[in-house]
């Protein structure tokens, strides 16, 4: 009998060696299905945030484009400006320096005319009738105003 209860008791332990290891399998499969769900989760959590970053990047673009055709035309605008205000400025300048001539002439004039009235051979009385041609304030012509017009300067 001691040796069919020695047999027994081998066969026991194998059978609770068997099941315990029949449940270690188990017990193995299940963390192996739950490292795999885990990871098949983290897997599509990380998938989630590499499109929503991509997403965020592609919006970033677009609103970039928009932001660069924006200033790319108020540049435009800003340069169509400068041309303007530079061909005027160029027309003004053109205009000072045609006026500058023209008041450089009627200064001369004037001091032409301010030296023959000054000379002593107009002023005697026998020349009286001649002299008021040549008095300043008797020259209707120069009291009046120079007018000048930007039309007149355009070529």
């Amino acid at each position: 009998m001691a040796s069919s209860s020695g047999t027994c008791s081998g066969s026991s332990t194998q059978l609770q060696n068997s099941g315990s290891e029949g449940d270690l399998q188990v017990m193995m499969d299940q963390r192996k299905r739950k490292r795999m769900i885990s990871n098949r989760e983290s897997a599509r959590r990380s998938r989630m945030r590499k499109q929503k970053h991509l997403d965020d990047l592609v919006s970033q673009v677009a609103q970039l484009r928009k932001e660069n055709q924006q200033i790319l035309t108020s540049v435009n605008i800003t340069t169509q400006q400068y041309l303007s205000v530079e061909a005027e400025n160029s027309v003004l300048r053109a205009q000072v320096g045609e006026l500058s001539h023209r008041l450089d002439s009627l200064n001369e004039i004037i001091e032409v005319l301010n030296a023959s009235t000054a000379d002593p051979m107009l002023n005697n009385n026998n020349n009286n009738n001649n002299n008021t041609f040549f008095n300043p304030f008797n020259m209707g012509y120069l009291n009046h105003p120079i007018m000048a017009s930007a039309d007149i300067l355009q070529y």
